[in-house]
């Protein structure tokens, strides 16, 4: 399928490893200029670097901590500058540290809230002017399975990533007639390094080996394994491209069948 991706410019939030470097890797192969975006200057260098070679088209790295509107603002800025246009923007970022509700003070929760929620509120206000002028554009947030089923040991997580997918329907009502489309991807058990942290304290609380905390994991998803970073990449790539041009509002699952969920 022809994504129609060449030449459009797509800003991915985290995107020096992991999903958002997925992401990044899949819209480039079908020809989109990328603008990524991470805390690590050098990381996120190496990661635009990488790309750029690998598939020949444009792909910049710019500092951004997504817990900072000035730095949101000026990835923004800085993205509108070299590449004159905004076509897509992924909402990305490293997930609430894991435990379950006696664990947090207020401190926790709000660091929590401006690192996952409102980091996603104000990635969104720098992007629409550009996108409502152009009168087109594709919102993505990757949240989580959490929105779905809560996952034990990750109440932050259950809760913020409830309220980004909330405001992602919100939203997709709101800018539809303004051409731009908004929609949500929960990846479930993906092979990261943030699953695999997750795995680690689980397996530390239960006395048993990472191997057979993965084992217990892949028996409770239907396809038998985890997912990979590159089909979840297949998955947001096809949802900011026109070949999802009338989608938007919705909830994508990329997870083995894992949620039983309707």
């Amino acid at each position: 399928m022809n994504l129609q991706l060449q030449d459009k410019v797509i800003m991915v939030a985290a995107s020096s490893q992991g999903l958002g470097y997925g992401i990044a890797e899949a819209v480039a192969r079908d020809g989109a200029r990328v603008s990524l975006g991470s805390r690590s200057a050098d990381a996120i260098q190496a990661a635009a670097a990488a790309i750029q070679k690998e598939f020949n088209t444009d792909a910049r790295g710019y500092v951004l901590d997504a817990r900072d509107a000035q730095s949101i603002r000026d990835w923004t800025d800085s993205t509108l500058r070299d590449f004159g246009r905004i076509d897509g923007l992924v909402i990305n970022a490293g997930g609430p540290p894991p435990g379950n509700f006696d664990k947090f003070d207020d401190a926790a929760w709000t660091e929590a809230y401006e690192l996952t929620l409102l980091s996603a509120v104000r990635m969104i206000r720098c992007v629409l002017p550009a996108m409502r002028k152009q009168r087109s554009g594709s919102i993505l947030a990757i949240t989580s399975s959490s929105v779905k089923e809560p996952i034990d040991n990750l109440i932050l997580s259950n809760v913020l990533r409830s309220g980004v997918a909330g405001l992602l329907k919100s939203l997709s009502l709101e800018l539809a007639p303004d051409g731009i489309r908004v929609n949500n991807l929960v990846p479930g058990r993906i092979d990261t390094d943030r699953v695999r942290s997750v795995d680690n304290l689980n397996a530390d609380k239960k006395g048993i080996s990472i191997e057979e905390q993965q084992r217990q994991q892949w028996r409770t998803i239907p396809l038998g394994r985890y997912g990979t970073v590159q089909e979840t990449g297949n998955a947001a790539a096809f949802l900011l491209s026109s070949a999802a041009s009338y989608i938007t509002g919705t909830t994508m699952v990329v997870d083995g069948g894992k949620i039983r969920t309707i």
